[in-house]
Formats: C-alpha cells, sequence, structure tokens
C-alpha cells in the first residue's frame, strides 16, 4: 500500500488532504479510494490543467463502484457520459463550453442534480462560475503537474 493509500484510509474525514501522485496508477489509486468512501448524492467537482490526471482519477472512482475504468473516457465531445455500477456517475466535463451558468444548462445539470443516488463528477468545474449548485456533499479536487508524471492533489470539502 502506498503512502497515499494509508493517509487516505487513516481518515475519517476528507475534509481537507493533500497527496502527491507518482504515476497514472497511483493517481487512479487515490481515485479509487476517495470513490470507494461515496454513497450516492456527492458533487466532485476537479480543477486542473489538460493532462492534469482529472480523468485518470475519474476511472478510480469509478472502478470503486464497480463500473470497468476501459468504459470511463473523458466526455470532451460528448459533454456528459453516465456509467451504471453499485451507484449511477454522471462523469461531466465542461472544457469546450463557455463558463458561467450556460454551461450548467448546456448539460442540463438541473435534471442531473434530480438523481439524488447518483455521484456528479464534473472535470472544467470552474466553468460553473455562477452557477448555484446546491448545498451538501461537494468536494473540490485540485490537480497540478510538476513534471510528466507527478501529480499533487488536493481534495477539499466546499
Amino acid at each position: 500500500m502506498s503512502d497515499n493509500e494509508a493517509a487516505i484510509l487513516a481518515h475519517n474525514s476528507l475534509s481537507i488532504e493533500n497527496f502527491t501522485t507518482r504515476g497514472a496508477a497511483e493517481t487512479f489509486a487515490l481515485g479509487a479510494q476517495f470513490g470507494a468512501r461515496l454513497s450516492g448524492g456527492e458533487i466532485v467537482l476537479l480543477n486542473g490543467t489538460l493532462g492534469a490526471g482529472k480523468t485518470v482519477f475519474t476511472k478510480g472512482l469509478a472502478s470503486s463502484l464497480g463500473i470497468a475504468p476501459e468504459e470511463v473516457t473523458s466526455p470532451t465531445f460528448t459533454l456528459v457520459n453516465r456509467y451504471n455500477g453499485r451507484l449511477t456517475v454522471y462523469h461531466l466535463d465542461l472544457y469546450r463550453l463557455e463558463a458561467g451558468t450556460h454551461a450548467a444548462h448546456h448539460v442540463d445539470m438541473d435534471g442531473l442534480l434530480d438523481d439524488t443516488r447518483a455521484v456528479i463528477v464534473i472535470e472544467w468545474a470552474e466553468r460553473l462560475a455562477g452557477y448555484p449548485l446546491p448545498t451538501g456533499d461537494i468536494r473540490r479536487i485540485s490537480f497540478s503537474s510538476e513534471d510528466d508524471t507527478t501529480r499533487h492533489i488536493e481534495i477539499s470539502m466546499v
């Protein structure tokens, strides 16, 4: 077990946690550890540059919910992918959309939020600026790259 996996298991709450992963396998494993704690109704806001590890993390998260990782792809052009496992996962990618409430309406955010047993994972979540997310279990996960393989990942409650 890596230091990151041990650290995430040692905490009952992920209120603010910082991790460093070295390679896609560790980023995937961190996503799986995070996903194992989900029970439905969570919104996960992912922020970071292109290639920072957002989709790899999401593949790990989905795998912990019984979704085959190879099914999980970045919805850059489809905007929303739905995956069914132990929980439904809506995976959104807002990269191609203009920031603001327009982005939320374009992906029918109001309709997605009606599914209270689902997990909503949003890449490029900062593009939701101005859209009032409901109060509840919202996590912001920020990714930054040190080099081609090293990622700094901060998980915080919103």
